[in-house]
């Protein structure tokens, strides 16, 4: 393990940033081979308030509730097309090619094989995070619309700015990913949880939260074909790329806009 020192800025509904905090993290790195690394983050145990409150989000999002996630691992940033290679020996049919990019195009049932080929390599369990550990590990502490604060600008994160969420100017749209880790991090040290490509999640899709775990575990449903993809992309406007925002694909989906990333237990 090893100690990092990292800054993460809070906006306002302006887009102004109105504060820079210093943090720390614990990482551990995974030799995937030929120089090329996964940096793991501890995620710090907690209860959250999972969801949206009414008039805030989509029905989907709600109702608002408490889980309690225990500790995990979670990758620094999503998985890039370089780590895909050293794990899978080639690449996807990605829309955008650089070894520092997402890996997009690909599909759930595709994560999972890069997952059960990681955890051979490593000795250790990787996997999809829940839609649960995924939104406690983007809010990072937070309760607000975004983990930086009350909107989202394109200095924060990869997304469509021709459109707004609250009162920022708007911004630039690329048409296209970024590499990953170029914007700052969340509270945790994570990057990229918002915009740039939608994640995969463990989760089968469901309505509502009546019936979701309460203890971050994954929601299962064997007769559903539809997964979780949470965090939004670089073509997605803004209230798309909010915290608890949600979208339902089916687990053969492989699009351009959707990649993921791993978690693991505590070492």
């Amino acid at each position: 393990m090893q100690a990092i020192e990292f800054e993460t800025p809070t906006v306002n509904e302006r887009g102004e940033i109105i504060a820079r905090t210093r943090h720390t993290a614990e990482q551990f790195t995974e030799d995937l081979s030929n120089g090329v690394r996964l940096d793991m983050l501890i995620i710090p145990p907690g209860i959250f308030q999972m969801g949206s409150i009414p008039l805030q989000g989509n029905d989907d999002e709600q109702p608002r509730h408490l889980v309690t996630v225990k500790s995990f691992l979670m990758g620094r940033v999503p998985v890039t097309q370089g780590q895909w290679k050293a794990i899978m020996g080639k690449l996807p049919p990605c829309r955008f090619k650089g070894g520092k990019l997402p890996v997009e195009r690909v599909s759930w049932e595709d994560a999972q094989k890069f997952c059960q080929r990681l955890s051979k390599k490593a000795g250790r369990n990787y996997h999809l995070p829940s839609e649960a550990q995924w939104e406690y590990a983007c809010r990072a502490g937070t309760s607000t619309p975004f983990s930086f604060g009350g909107t989202l600008t394109t200095g924060l994160a990869n997304f469509n700015g021709e459109h707004i969420f609250k009162h920022e100017p708007p911004g630039v749209y690329f048409h296209a990913t970024n590499e990953a880790g170029k914007y700052p991090p969340n509270a945790f040290g994570l990057y990229d949880m918002h915009g740039n490509v939608w994640e995969w999640c463990a989760d089968n899709w469901v309505d509502e939260y009546s019936s979701a775990p309460r203890d971050g575990s994954a929601y299962q449903n064997k007769d559903s074909a539809y997964r979780v993809v949470r965090g939004g992309s670089w073509h997605e406007p803004p209230e798309n790329c909010r915290s608890a925002t949600r979208l339902r694909a089916l687990l053969s989906d492989a699009e351009e806009f959707i990649g993921f990333r791993v978690i693991c237990d505590v070492v």
